[in-house]
């Protein structure tokens, strides 16, 4: 009798820590796939952004520098291998697009042009896609991480080797420009 009432809490016992190592294993999934999507708008917007600086070109030759920051970022990102090298290679790329708002301002027959308009429209929902993917990602790390780092799954999780992952957040650099307001003239 006690034989079977110990063999019953063993099984449960071994149920349940299957039942977190799963957990743990869909979580990891979900961020990799969170991971995925942001890499899909990340080549989306690659895609788009030598069609921006040749329409720019046109209009701003002499803004050769910024363009080839523009160009040497996204080459970094196509580049990048692993979700840190690719975060880190975005942020230089969402950097130097920044500088290339910031320069249009200076031509207004550029802002006038329609294949201009119609390829910052594509970008502007692409980085609005890429945000939304980035929140995802984030939600995704932070409930792993949570696991990862919560009582008794801690336990399973460093037993088979799971461990805190990075959140998707704004280098040290960008936060600094964040932080400074933005100069608008008229």
């Amino acid at each position: 009798m006690w034989i079977i009432i110990i063999a019953a809490i063993l099984v449960l016992i071994v149920l349940w820590l299957i039942s977190l190592y799963n957990r743990l294993v869909k979580m990891r999934n979900n961020r990799e796939n969170a991971f995925a999507d942001i890499d899909v708008q990340l080549r989306q917007r690659n895609d788009l952004i030598p069609q921006l600086v040749s329409t720019v070109k046109g209009y701003a030759t002499h803004e050769k520098d910024l363009l080839e920051r523009i160009t040497q970022a996204r080459a970094a990102v196509m580049q990048a291998s692993g979700a840190n090298a690719k975060m880190q290679a975005d942020a230089s790329l969402t950097q130097a697009l920044q500088g290339l708002r910031v320069q249009v301002e200076a031509y207004p027959d550029l802002k006038a042009n329609q294949n201009f308009i119609q390829l910052q429209q594509e970008i502007g929902d692409i980085e609005n896609k890429l945000a939304a993917a980035r929140r995802y990602f984030n939600g995704a790390t932070r409930e792993l991480n949570n696991s990862v780092e919560s009582f008794p799954s801690n336990v399973i999780a460093g037993s088979f080797g799971f461990t805190r992952q990075p959140m998707y957040e704004l280098s040290l650099e960008q936060r600094q420009t964040m932080e400074e307001p933005p100069q608008i003239s008229f």
